[in-house]
């Protein structure tokens, strides 16, 4: 399919690299961890920097959402293709998910990061972790799935519920489908509201340096780089399984399909950077939706995918699961079987969906997956609260990763990737101000089926 690229910016503008969004962050980053290490008090105190960012960028997740998926799906003009998005989104959220859980288990019992410490769960203070396990109990798979569905139809958008949202925006573009012509001002109105949110999005996404500021200032000034010592090998062995999964495993896949990992890793630099200050991948789903479009992948596809997957595709947290349950077992002397482990696996695989999109996920699923084991002692997560914080920034960006992967996997898959402006955006020949094609032409953007896949 050929892209009429003419509203576009010919070439990457050459711009001084102290205005740049990522350098602008990452500066932001150090400075706050300086501020939080010599000044602990000061850097506590600038926690409503990154509270407030991060609630700014909540404020737009819904209506991106819901207008990225409603203009894509009418954009389609049928029914046919939602079906196939959304089965082999879920195929590939489960295979990779799953063989997050694997991995995190084989590095468990490979490098044993718990073994030798010989702690009494008798010694451990398990207030510290009781209300995790309270919402871990109050979490089933079957009131998650009944969650989705929302009270009315504007409550979704009022809560901020990212999957009722999703919910009421497929049904609202199949209506859109069904009605045909006669629902084409709706669409245009919707098109409009689209550029003028991700407009918004552009607008808030300028005080990105100053919430990252006050996150990591108040990381660490309230932990300390000191926590981290005591419990090094396990957030070693975390950084190091999660960097191989997402260059070894991923990084296959997108060789498979035909790109780089590190050259979408280069691509992602702001949004990565800004998910490493915050420890919140939601802080940078809007401007990933955003990017994955001007990447060349489908609107129809990035509506879909990039939401459910913050809910579905959970790499670094289900890395994090196993390999943190079993650290737990080695600490505490607790011996499992292979049979013990096989189960800890299978109950985390049906955990960490039903407590998905929940605040602080990672570890709620653990002390749910631990309350369905009760050979390791829930009580034990107490030894791994203290560092908790620093492991969830890494869970955040291999999420956050894993899905900018699936966007493009499923994209290709459809035949709804266009694969000259994937090369264009990965090789940095795109000007940031770049819009998506889909904002550029038409309403209906790429559909799917008609962009090359090769």
């Amino acid at each position: 399919m050929q892209i009429d690229t003419s509203a576009q910016p010919a070439a990457h503008e050459h711009r001084p690299f102290y205005r740049h969004l990522y350098f602008q962050v990452l500066t932001a980053i150090v400075l706050g961890a300086m501020i939080g290490h010599f000044f602990p008090q000061t850097g506590e105190a600038l926690k409503p920097l990154g509270d407030a960012f991060i609630k700014l960028v909540k404020m737009i997740i819904a209506p991106v959402i819901f207008l990225t998926i409603v203009t894509g799906l009418a954009g389609m003009g049928t029914l046919k293709g939602v079906g196939s998005v959304v089965g082999k989104a879920f195929a590939y959220f489960l295979t990779f998910s799953t063989l997050a859980l694997v991995v995190g288990l084989i590095t468990a019992n490979v490098i044993q990061p718990g073994a030798g410490m010989n702690i009494d769960p008798a010694t451990l203070d398990a207030s510290k972790v009781s209300g995790y396990a309270e919402k871990a109990h109050e979490t089933s798979l079957t009131g998650f799935v009944m969650d989705i569905i929302p009270t009315t139809l504007v409550s979704a958008f009022v809560e901020g519920n990212i999957l009722q949202v999703l919910f009421v925006a497929i049904l609202f573009g199949i209506g859109l489908i069904l009605v045909g012509d006669k629902a084409k001002p709706v669409v245009a109105l919707f098109e409009t509201l689209s550029h003028v949110v991700f407009r918004v999005v552009d607008i808030l996404m300028k005080a990105a340096p100053i919430g990252a500021f006050g996150a990591f200032a108040f990381t660490i000034g309230k932990y300390g780089i000191a926590s981290v010592v005591n419990l090094a090998t396990l957030v070693g062995t975390f950084y190091l399984t999660s960097a191989l999964f997402v260059i070894v495993i991923l990084g296959t896949v997108c060789l498979a399909n035909g790109f780089s990992i590190f050259k979408l890793i280069a691509y992602l630099k702001t949004e990565i950077l800004l998910v490493l200050g915050t420890s919140s991948s939601e802080s940078a789903l809007p401007a990933l939706m955003e990017k994955m479009e001007k990447a060349g992948c489908a609107r129809p596809v990035v509506g879909l995918v990039v939401p459910t997957g913050y809910s579905f595709n959970l790499d670094g947290t289900n890395i994090y699961m196993t390999l943190a349950a079993l650290f737990i077992a080695q600490a505490t002397n607790t011996d499992l079987s292979l049979q013990q482990q096989v189960l800890l696996l299978l109950v985390a695989m049906l955990s960490s969906k039903g407590a998905a999109g929940v605040t602080g996920a990672g570890f709620i699923t653990l002390a749910a997956t631990l309350s369905v084991v009760p050979t390791v002692p829930v009580a034990g997560m107490a030894l791994i609260l203290g560092v908790d914080r620093f492991m969830s920034e890494c869970r955040s960006i291999t999420n956050f990763i894993g899905n900018a992967v699936a966007t493009v996997v499923v994209s290709r898959w459809e035949g709804a990737l266009d694969r000259e402006q994937l090369d264009r955006a990965l090789s940095g020949e795109l000007a940031e101000d770049v819009r998506p094609v889909s904002q550029i032409n038409a309403p209906a953007g790429l559909r799917l089926g008609e962009a090359s896949a090769d």
